[in-house]
């Protein structure tokens, strides 16, 4: 279970219509997270951006993008993200995985593992 202090934070960058199997990838990780009881995840959808690919992907107000850039965190102890990393890994084709050290200030009590 987190608690105040050290930990590790988790950020993968994908692009939105990146697929594992017939599931997006943000899907996909959000599944694996829940299953390995990881505190928490969460998926931000950007508005622009570009990766490796030097493509850029914008949002425009009068043009719809279905190919935005999205950032999923997950902050956990570093024993409970690294159960998780070999099937990132294997989920995450394209995309980059970092992994930094972080300090928890606050952390909700009433937080319980799911089942």
């Amino acid at each position: 279970m987190l608690t105040k202090g050290p930990a590790k934070k988790l950020t993968i960058y994908i692009d939105e219509t990146d697929k594992f199997g017939h599931k997006p990838v943000y899907e996909a990780l959000v599944d694996l997270f829940y299953k390995k009881n990881i505190t928490g995840v969460s998926v931000f959808r950007g508005i622009e951006g570009y990766g490796a690919s030097g493509v850029i992907h914008t949002a425009k107000m009068l043009e719809l993008s279905q190919s935005l850039p999205l950032k999923i965190e997950v902050i956990d102890t570093k024993e409970i993200i690294d159960i998780a990393l070999s099937e990132v890994y294997h989920i995450v084709e394209n995309g980059l995985i970092e992994i930094s050290d972080t300090v928890v200030l606050k952390c909700n009590a009433d937080i319980k593992p799911h089942s």
